[in-house]
């Protein structure tokens, strides 16, 4: 199996993630074994190329800790940054499935001829 650019991708994105969740939960062993977690999920997601996945993560784990930053300080950056990775992945999964759901509308909203119709052509 060859690494691809999305695998390291994931395997930072969640490992970072994991190691954000494993400091709140504040012991050094809690930090290894969730970094651990973080880095087999994402390292497992990149090969399935989740790169859209792992950038809204990104994006919700830097809102999330500026966030918390701002409103209780520098203490709460940790819980705010994994917090708001964890709603950026939601999010990202479920804005994934828009076009999805768009094309589906699309393709029932054109209606079939009639069986009859189809005989005779």
């Amino acid at each position: 199996m060859r690494v691809t650019l999305d695998m390291l991708f994931g395997a930072a994105v969640f490992g970072v993630v994991g190691a954000a969740i494993g400091y709140y939960l504040g012991t050094a062993t809690s930090i290894v074994i969730a970094a651990a977690i973080g880095l087999t999920f994402g390292f497992l997601i990149g090969i399935l190329g989740g790169r859209q996945f792992f950038v809204s993560i990104v994006c919700g784990a830097m809102i999330g800790g500026a966030l918390a930053g701002l409103i209780s300080g520098a203490g709460a950056v940790p819980l705010g940054a994994a917090s708001g990775g964890a709603m950026g992945g939601f999010l990202g999964v479920q804005m994934g499935m828009l076009p999805e759901l768009w094309r589906q509308s699309r393709h029932s909203a054109t209606p079939e001829p009639p069986v009859s119709d189809r005989e005779n052509s």
